[in-house]
């Protein structure tokens, strides 16, 4: 796969699997913006790419804030000219909750960063690949198993993840005309420390709790990396990469 130096542009890459497609772009010759609220985590993933590091760009944002984004776009110009790929990751959750006992402030925590969040980055990533010469790029959204299948007392988390799929669809449409690419990777029981719990035991749909396997989060840095180097013609509308045995399919 020849990357020929393009500029990707990571979010929430300050840890888990931000981080792994981050530091798996940097390694395959991508060179990588950087974008989480942590400006410290960002740099400990700068840090752990090695000879790469000189290659990427730490750049604390909040992607729920529509300034914040504007200026994480204005800072990848200044370094880089151009942006060929977004891996538009960053997300949040809240703990189990029956749908009757979410609170009016959970739910805007999660839909905040989730979707909101995915929109401003998407749309500002979207203007840059229209706007710049030669135009065009790729966009990759962060779904899940939950945009298709919830978890109980999930309901923030799964509806956002839902409308993600929306969002890569019409991105997809919309973008066809500027050479703009847009597809889905949704990821089931990646091992990052938002998942740690599962080998505690996660609700399941029969009202019991069990633990759940786990993959390799490195895993998902190498889709990514797959997806990212497609060429201009040749697009991944879905993947799914999942822990083989995760209650996925037959989930219920």
């Amino acid at each position: 796969m020849a990357t020929d130096g393009k500029i990707a542009l990571v979010t929430g890459a300050g840890s888990g699997v931000g981080r792994a497609a981050a530091l798996a772009l940097l390694e395959a010759g991508f060179r990588v913006a950087l974008a989480g609220r942590r400006r410290e985590a960002l740099e400990e993933t700068v840090q752990l790419a090695g000879a790469a590091a000189s290659a990427a760009l730490a750049v604390p944002t909040d992607v729920s804030d529509p300034a914040s984004v504007d200026a994480l776009l204005t800072a990848i110009r200044t370094r880089f000219g151009r942006l060929d790929v977004l891996f538009n990751n960053a997300g949040s959750n809240t703990a189990s909750t029956d749908f009757g006992d979410l609170t009016w402030e959970q739910w805007q925590s999660v839909i905040g960063v989730n979707l909101h969040g995915a929109f401003l980055v998407a749309r500002a990533a979207y203007r840059q690949m229209r706007e710049q010469s030669p135009r065009g790029g790729r966009i990759i959204n962060n779904g899940s198993i939950s945009a298709y299948v919830p978890r109980p007392g999930s309901a923030p988390y799964t509806a956002s993840k839902h409308a993600i799929t929306g969002l890569t669809r019409t991105i997809s449409l919309d973008g066809r005309k500027h050479d703009i690419a847009c597809g889905q990777l949704d990821i089931g029981n990646a091992a990052t420390p938002m998942t740690a719990r599962m080998a505690r035991g996660v609700p399941q749909a029969n009202g019991t709790l069990a633990p759940e396997p786990t993959m390799d989060v490195a895993e998902v840095g190498r889709a990514v990396v797959f997806m990212a180097g497609l060429p201009p013609d040749s697009n991944v509308q879905f993947m799914t990469i999942m822990a083989t045995t995760m209650p996925y399919i037959g989930r219920g």
